[in-house]
């Protein structure tokens, strides 16, 4: 060992090739450097430390004796070149483990979001980054006004706050299909509204939604699909919270469990509302628009830029057309329930 730590194969040839320089004042050839870069390289995959390479080339280069007057120049300038060379095969093989690091994480990141690998080797897999999927996780997505990728500034400035406040061994941050996604453990219920208000904000008002905590292996991947449903769901309900639980959205899944009973009970109570004038859209969002606000016509009518007499008119329209009273308690739950499976139907635009 040279230097107490650094092997003498990483100095092979180094004394001989500063010796021959040192005496006929030359450089280094290409092959040379190349073969220096290549024991840099050597050096880094092995876990041996670039001070410590560099020192023990320096301690060498000390025992090589000037040949010939000024000689030391020489010796001065193939010492630095030897250093640069072995700092850049260094670097190289430190930037091509980054990238294999990056592309191992990446895939375990894909799989683990689709559940599609052998889930006891996923969960060896997931202790190198933290994750014990044996425990019951919940993951937690955030939609921004565009896509997002790891290395972005958006991702990395939110998991840089959420590393400094709860470590690296229970979080894992990261990016899927634009979105920018955190797993967190399920009992740890502070991780995830922090991530929902950093997220937000980094993204300048963005919408988050939080799965339920769910156990064991696949439970990632079935928290991290509730997420997202959620927020295909406020997108097509229009839902204006910014951040969503999909706790608090378990009734939208069950009224469109049966699928065929939703379109049926939406074309018998709405569809006569095809008929009205300019179609069934505007008494559509008419609905809506009253029972988003509970029913409290003025309220409704701001929201639709209208006079309270407009909006009243518009109701009384609709009790017309489909024979169900948007005012009378007793309508209203089945009138209500046809504008939520509306929504959820994507209709009148799409057929049912």
């Amino acid at each position: 060992m040279v230097a107490g730590e650094i092997p003498e194969q990483y100095l092979d040839g180094y004394t001989r090739l500063l010796t021959e320089v040192t005496a006929t004042g030359r450089r280094l050839t290409r092959a040379e450097l190349e073969s220096r870069r290549a024991l840099g390289e050597r050096a880094a995959d092995a876990g041996h430390g670039l001070r410590a390479l560099v020192s023990a080339h320096l301690t060498a280069a000390r025992s090589v004796r000037p040949g010939s007057p000024g000689s030391p120049d020489s010796t001065l300038a193939a010492v630095q070149q030897v250093i640069d060379a072995l700092a850049e095969g260094y670097e190289r093989a430190q930037r091509l483990a980054v990238r294999r690091e990056e592309a191992a994480r990446r895939e375990f990141i894909d799989d683990l979001l689709y559940g599609r690998s052998d889930l006891g080797r996923l969960a060896q897999r997931a202790e190198r980054f933290g994750l014990r999927l044996s425990q019951t996780h919940a993951v937690a997505v955030a939609q921004g006004p565009v896509a997002y990728d790891e290395g972005d500034p958006v991702p990395r400035t939110v998991e840089r706050t959420l590393l400094a406040r709860f470590g690296d061994r229970e979080v894992l941050l990261t990016t899927k299909d634009g979105l920018l996604v955190c797993v967190a453990p399920g009992h740890r219920d502070e991780i995830l509204p922090v991530f929902a208000r950093q997220a937000r904000t980094a993204t300048g008002g963005g919408r988050v939604a939080i799965g339920r905590p769910q156990p064991g292996p696949g439970g990632v991947v079935q928290s991290y699909e509730e997420a997202r449903g959620s927020l295909e769901l406020a997108e097509r309900l229009g839902l204006a919270d910014p951040v969503l639980r999909t706790a608090d959205l378990l009734v939208y899944p069950v009224l469109t469990r049966d699928r065929q009973a939703m379109a049926d009970l939406v074309q018998a109570v709405l569809g006569p509302l095809t008929s009205a004038r300019g179609g069934a859209e505007p008494p559509l969002a008419t609905l809506a628009a009253y029972f988003d606000s509970g029913c409290v016509a003025a309220q409704a009518a701001r929201r639709l830029s209208l006079s309270v007499r407009a909006l009243t008119y518009r109701l009384e329209r609709i009790h017309q057309l489909t024979g169900v009273d948007p005012t009378d308690p007793a309508h209203r739950y089945t009138l209500q329930t046809a504008v939520i499976g509306a929504r959820l139907l994507d209709w009148p635009t799409q057929d049912l």
